[in-house]
């Protein structure tokens, strides 16, 4: 269906990819992993058409395939109502039926025009595909039927408009699927539909995901993008099979750079030793000399000279080794960020108390009624529920952002509270991550930049204004703050939505090792059988907890 064969791009000096090569047939299922930033949008783009290579080439098989590409980022008219948006997708049946049958009088009347047999074709497939009950299949999968047609687009959530997205490419009836990170902002019953979905689905499938259980369950295949090479390497299987061989071939590569770094060792301590017994015969020599006796003296010559050539050809026998091919590079970590919480102010033994909470929107029903819970130090509970369940009006609500339409809450005396907001609204789009980093803790420029680092911002990054970052450096910088401000209870909105899996693995073993107390709505399920203590699950305006395990 799909072929790559040797792409490269770069954007001005930089390169992006380096001769990729690789396919996608029907009933494939691929996955596309790889840091943030290294170009896997990119490569989505050039399949696409949206952007050109530099070198290489790309081919559909059949020319006309269809092709269904989610992008990151859906904007489309907020002025359009749901019934409208989908009238574009897809067409109205009625108009098409029409267009289809003028079609067909021309091309009986011209039938060797290609050119009408083309227009016929692409037709009949919006006719077949313009299905009213194929709609409702996949809008009630999404959750999206409940939505009224006369519903404006401006109006939906973050997480709706994702759904939305979804949908909409889903509806086109593609032969090809390239999915950019389709699984942000979908809930655990949206994924389990999504993987059901794609399971049913007879075309090839590409997939641009950090969610790993999601990759586990849908792919069969990885293409790993290497941003140090801007290669793609390709392992068989699902994410836990490529991330097994992937461990096992660096534990070789390891192996085999210690047993190198061992004869470069063994090689200098023996040049060193030539070296030393090079210098004491030359000192012999000048001994000889003072005492006048030639015999011995050009004993002692000799001998140093071939001493001086045994050092020398075991010098450039150590520099052929080290410049052949049998060279092993050492094991370059993994891209992934540095996160390092600071030991968390003491919390006392009561962190948060809810007593008979009631939060949603003034002049709307709530959304979470009557909720009486207590979180203690050191229990980290994930929130999860469909969106629009009342999650993140939770959060909003504790931060304060939000009053309680009824009962109360209460802190912790010793709380220093950190929220990290979804879409990130809480960074001023106008500053940049450096003077983020400096309003939030007493560093002067150099500290902070320092600090940074560890968030991988490095050269001028952190001078670059904050709409100008990526969905990633963002999060990056919203849990830098985190960390900058010393906070010992963590109130996360899907913090780990735009981060590659590096860095998940990364920010989960932070977590694990913070000492305070964390409240997070998250909906990857690698992170809550990993991290939770506790789960709460949202359910009919009720909260149902359950304890998933007794401290780590």
């Amino acid at each position: 269906m799909l072929t790559a064969h040797n792409l490269s791009k770069a954007f001005g000096l930089t390169p992006i990819l380096k001769n990729c090569t690789f396919s996608v047939n029907a009933g494939d299922r691929v996955g596309l992993i790889g840091p943030n930033g290294c170009g896997k949008t990119t490569l989505l783009r050039l399949l696409t058409g949206e952007e050109l290579p530099n070198s290489g080439h790309i081919a559909l098989t059949p020319a006309n395939l269809r092709v269904g590409y989610l992008a990151q980022g859906f904007n489309p008219d907020p002025t359009l109502t749901l019934g409208q948006l989908l009238h574009q997708t897809v067409g109205d049946p009625a108009q098409l039926e029409t267009d289809l049958a003028h079609l067909a009088t021309k091309l009986a009347a011209e039938p060797e025009r290609k050119e009408l047999q083309i227009a016929y074709d692409e037709t009949l497939t919006r006719l077949n595909r313009s299905d009213i009950g194929q709609f409702q299949t996949i809008l009630a999968g999404l959750g999206l039927d409940a939505i009224p047609d006369s519903q404006r687009i401006a109006t939906f959530s973050g997480g709706q408009k994702t759904r939305l997205a979804l949908a909409l490419v889903l509806l086109s009836d593609p032969q090809l699927l390239l999915l950019d990170e389709p699984t942000n902002h979908l809930d655990i019953k949206m994924l389990e539909w999504l993987e059901n979905w794609l399971r049913g689905f007879s075309g090839g499938v590409l997939i641009v995901s950090h969610d790993r259980t999601f990759l586990d369950r849908t792919v069969t295949r990885i293409l790993d993008l290497n941003p140090q090479t801007q290669t793609i390497r390709e392992y068989a299987g699902n994410y836990s099979d490529y991330l097994a061989q992937y461990l096992n071939e660096r534990d070789k590569q390891m192996a085999a750079y210690k047993d190198q770094v061992y004869e470069v060792r063994r090689m200098k301590q023996d040049i060193a030793r030539a070296k030393a017994q090079a210098a004491d015969t030359e000192r012999r020599v000048k001994s000889v000399s003072l005492g006048g006796i030639k015999e011995g003296k050009d004993h002692y010559l000799r001998l140093a000279k071939k001493v001086a050539r045994k050092g020398k050809s075991r010098e450039k026998k150590l520099d052929r080794y080290l410049e052949s091919d049998e060279r092993v590079e050492k094991p370059k970590p993994s891209w992934q960020m540095k996160l390092d919480f600071d030991e968390a102010a003491h919390l006392g033994r009561d962190v948060l108390t809810l007593e008979g909470l009631t939060v949603g929107y003034a002049g709307h029903p709530p959304l979470l009624c009557d909720i009486s819970l207590h979180v203690q130090a050191g229990q980290r509970i994930v929130l999860t529920g469909p969106n629009g369940a009342g999650k993140s009006t939770l959060l909003r609500t504790i931060v304060g952002l939000l009053p309680p339409l009824s009962g109360q809450f209460r802190l912790g005396g010793s709380v220093r509270l950190g929220y990290m907001a979804q879409e990130q609204e809480l960074l001023d789009p106008t500053s940049t991550a450096l003077e983020t980093i400096r309003q939030n803790a007493p560093m002067n420029e150099t500290e902070a930049r320092s600090f940074l680092h560890y968030f991988l911002f490095s050269d001028d990054d952190p001078l670059r204004p904050i709409a100008h970052l990526s969905y990633g450096e963002r999060a990056r910088l919203s849990l830098a703050r985190l960390v900058a401000e010393g906070c010992n209870f963590l109130l996360l909105d899907e913090p780990i939505n735009h981060l590659d899996i590096p860095s998940r693995s990364r920010f989960e073993q932070a977590l694990t090792q913070f000492e305070g107390t964390v409240l997070a709505v998250v909906h990857d399920r690698y992170f809550i059988e990993q991290f939770a203590t506790d789960l709460w699950q949202v359910a009919e305006k009720q909260l149902k907890t359950q304890i998933l395990r007794r401290g780590l």
